[in-house]
């Protein structure tokens, strides 16, 4: 909660930058899609001869056959205890924990606790975020200072401190026994890092409220493939507000000012990236609701896929030799340091308070808050960044959270429904 003061604090420097028009790079490069072949490769690297391993150790039945002081190791990242818990209601956690005779103020301070937490982490990374991917460091009256470019290198930063705050985490408190395979980690990790890559890349090339309302919409094509793929069926309130999150995102895009891009090239390649984010990220999180079948925590969670995140980020760094750039960028750049740390700080707080505020008072609530934090974000980057917001832009705004409020209070309405529905009846299938 202390973390936005600072970055408000530092606004007046961060203005300072000069915004670098988002065109086309100057060489191949700094091109988006080079760099994604290059990440990749770095990746396949790491990811073959682990999968060769694997393989090797399965046909090799080590689980039965292995000795020496290897074993435990092999057979924790290889085969781990296969013992699986009861899947959990949510899928993903673990049950709501019911308070037990406390106070309504006790309550209500947790709350805004939580609140104020998930709303400082976020904001803030949100205005660090568009500051070190969009505006330049070290601009004098005749220098037009640098532009920080590896993307790579500050999801590395965001997981290397995830990884030691939730390592830290599951060291110093009571966690259930592990026992899934520990690879099965690096699936979800994967998908993780390319994510945060294209969430990062797509703000050279879109703004950020944009970014905020194309994540808020990707309910769309979820309700899409499964409408396709999986034949569900969803409510007619489900198709209402997918309808109503269309409308205003049309809205807000067509009123945009004609001359925010400086071609259609930019625009498509930001649009790309987004959908990117949305496809891998929508992967990482049905991936863990699978991994949550083994009985773990959900910074036990965090450990694993953090654990791969550093793996294939530092390797993957080094074989390019962007490591050393990127650090001396920091050397060079004290400015581009603190943001770059501060940046790591929020993220991994900001996952302590999503487990806690879940844990304390359920999904829906917290629903409610990393919503009002998206329509912030909007507000605060357009006040410090100068976005220009037309009128029926501002009117697509309002119409999409609007929209997803009403989501969150239909799902719950039709949660307590479904707890009266007589056994034997299946509900109709959620989003």
């Amino acid at each position: 909660r202390f973390c936005l003061p600072l970055v408000l604090a530092s606004l007046p420097t961060m203005a300072t930058g000069e915004e670098i028009t988002p065109a086309l790079q100057g060489s191949w490069g700094d091109f988006w899609l080079f760099r994604f072949f290059v990440n990749a490769a770095g990746y396949a690297s790491i990811v073959v001869p682990g999968f060769l391993l694997i393989q090797y150790f399965k046909r090799r039945n080590y689980l039965e056959t292995g000795r020496g002081i290897c074993f435990p190791v092999i057979k924790s990242c290889v085969f781990g205890s296969e013992v699986k818990s009861v899947h959990q209601e949510d899928g993903s956690l673990p049950p709501r924990a019911e308070p037990t005779e406390s106070s309504t103020a006790r309550q209500v301070f947790k709350l805004l606790f939580c609140a104020a937490g998930l709303q400082a982490s976020y904001l803030t990374w949100g205005v660090l975020q568009e500051r070190v991917m969009t505006r330049t460091y070290g601009a004098t009256e005749t220098d037009p200072g640098e532009k920080f470019k590896d993307s790579q290198f500050l999801v590395f930063m965001n997981r290397i401190l995830a990884f030691t705050v939730a390592g830290l985490y599951c060291a110093l408190t009571k966690q259930p026994r592990h026992g899934a395979p520990m690879y099965k980690y690096s699936f979800a990790s994967l998908s993780n890092i390319l994510s945060s890559w294209c969430q990062y890349e797509a703000l050279k090339y879109i703004s950020f409220p944009t970014q905020v309302l194309a994540k808020a919409s990707k309910v769309i094509p979820v309700m899409m493939m499964g409408k396709l793929v999986s034949r569900k069926s969803y409510e007619y309130w489900e198709y209402l507000t997918a309808a109503l999150i269309s409308v205003g995102v049309s809205m807000f895009l067509l009123s945009s000012a004609p001359n925010r891009h400086v071609s259609t090239v930019t625009t498509f390649s930001g649009i790309v990236l987004l959908a990117g984010y949305i496809i891998f990220d929508s992967f990482t999180s049905n991936w863990q609701d699978a991994l949550f079948t083994y009985k773990m925590s959900p910074v036990q969670m965090m450990f694993g896929v953090n654990v791969f995140s550093c793996l294939f980020t530092v390797g993957s760094l080094l074989e390019q030799g962007a490591l050393l750039e990127s650090l001396r960028f920091m050397a060079r750049h004290s400015e581009f340091t603190a943001h770059a740390v501060l940046l790591s700080v929020c993220s991994a707080c900001g996952q302590l308070f999503i487990f806690y505020t879940i844990n304390q008072f359920g999904a829906a609530v917290f629903t409610i808050i990393m919503t009002l934090r998206q329509a912030f974000a909007i507000l605060l980057s357009c006040l410090i960044y100068g976005h220009t917001v037309t009128v029926v832009g501002g009117l697509g705004v309002a119409v999409v959270f609007m929209a997803l409020f009403l989501r969150v209070y239909a799902r719950s309405r039709m949660k307590k429904r479904s707890k009266k529905i007589p056994p034997g009846e299946t509900p109709v299938q959620k989003v």
